[in-house]
Order: C-alpha cells, then sequence, then structure tokens
C-alpha cells in the first residue's frame, strides 16, 4: 500500500508538536486526523480507523497509556508511542500495553519517518519462510503463510509485531537468533540496541501461546545472547 492510501491518527496535545509530525506526514502522502486528547482520540480511531496511531503518553482526559489499552483490545494495527519521559519503566509499560514503538522527545523528523515506514511494514509485513504453511508443536500450531496461531485448536490473535517475531523463531527453530538479528528483522535495519523490545515482546508471546509462561517450553532465552525456538 503506498502512503496515499494510508491513514494516520496524530494524538498529541501539544499544538506545535502536533502540527509539525502532521504536516510532515501530509507532505509525503499520508492521510492524516489530529487529536487533542485521549478521548478525542478514541473516538477519532472509532470513525476513521487508521491504519496507525501516534500516540503520546502525556494527554488530558485520558493518558495515552490507557487508550494504547483500550485500542489494542480490538485492534492489532501499528501503535508508536511519544513520550518525554525516558525513563525504562515508562517505555517497558507502554510496550507491555501494546505499543509497536516509542519515540523520546525531542526528535528528529527523519527519525519519525523512519519508524511510521517501520510500523506500517510490519502491519503488512509477509512471512518469507522457506517452507510455508502450517507447523504443528504438541498443541501449537503456526500457520506461517496464513499467519494464525492456534492452541488446542482455538485461534490466538496476536498483532503483526508479535506475529513476525513469533515466526522468525520459528522459521530458525532449534537455532539462536541474536538480538540484534531479531531486532533488524522484525523492527527494521535501524535497530539494534533496544533490548527492552524483546524483553516485553517475548513475555507477551509467552502469555499466550506457552501452557505455562514461567515455565516456557518453546520460547527460550540464551542468556545475553538472543531467544531459541524449541519444537
Amino acid at each position: 500500500m503506498s502512503a496515499t492510501g494510508q491513514r494516520i491518527l496524530v494524538a498529541e496535545d501539544e499544538a506545535p508538536l502536533r502540527d509539525f509530525i502532521s504536516r510532515n506526514l501530509r507532505v509525503r502522502g499520508y492521510t492524516v486526523f489530529e487529536a487533542s486528547n485521549g478521548l478525542e482520540a478514541l473516538a477519532l480511531w472509532e470513525t476513521e480507523s487508521p491504519h496507525l496511531l501516534i500516540l503520546d503518553i502525556m494527554m488530558p482526559r485520558l493518558d495515552g497509556l490507557e487508550v494504547c489499552r483500550r485500542i489494542r483490545e480490538r485492534s492489532t494495527a501499528p501503535i508508536i508511542v511519544l513520550t518525554a519521559l525516558d525513563a525504562e519503566s515508562d517505555k517497558v509499560a507502554a510496550l507491555d500495553l501494546g505499543a509497536d514503538d516509542y519515540l523520546t522527545k525531542p526528535f528528529g523528523v527523519e527519525e519519525l519517518l523512519a519508524r511510521v515506514r517501520a510500523s506500517l511494514r510490519r502491519s503488512t509485513w509477509v512471512s518469507q519462510a522457506p517452507a510455508p504453511g502450517v507447523r504443528t508443536f504438541g498443541s501449537l500450531s503456526i500457520d506461517l503463510e496464513g499467519h494464525v496461531v492456534r492452541r488446542d485448536g482455538d485461534e490466538i490473535r496476536l498483532t503483526p509485531t508479535e506475529f513476525a517475531l513469533l515466526a522468525q523463531l520459528v522459521i530458525h527453530a532449534g537455532k539462536v537468533v541474536t538480538h540484534r538479528q531479531l531486532l533488524q528483522r522484525v523492527w527494521g535495519e535501524e535497530y539494534g540496541g533496544e533490548a527492552e523490545y524483546l524483553r516485553v515482546y517475548m513475555g507477551r508471546l509467552r502469555r499466550k501461546i506457552e501452557e505455562d509462561a514461567a515455565n516456557p517450553r518453546h520460547l527460550l532465552t540464551e542468556p545475553g545472547v538472543g531467544y531459541r525456538f524449541i519444537p
């Protein structure tokens, strides 16, 4: 899908920053909707069905974390969180609620645009598995071509980012995939040092697909190196 067909919702209460983001997106062909508070963001999300949400954490009427939580309950569309908070705990909280990426203020336009392109690319991600089709591991089945995961026959809803991460591990089942390899293959080539992304997303995947997330059978950590999928 070209930029001219993609709709982006920008939810930011600081008018100058909201205008800066919106102008730079519009000039590149995106259709942009603007919200100045959390309730307005939810309303526009319902009426306009954007392909991507750029969401400030600190907003009036309803904060960005709550907006993120509510949207993620019913949508897998990508969410980029904007934050002036540089504490890792705040970033992890946003990721754990379903955000796909975050930007710490201040940021440059090229960094913003790169994150937007990467998020939209992941939302239409197509598996490059050498042998597409359904793979079964005990009660777990993973359709790499159809992007469907089931456990005991029940479908498990994954976001595009979650599925992309799982697919990379399944494609290389039994082998260690390093942190950098996972970040660059799933988030994009400009990533590589965001270890907290992987910690949070692996936790989310384990809660969704493992029978016992505290004692995972399939998604194993290789300390200091990466992760491994055990069939």
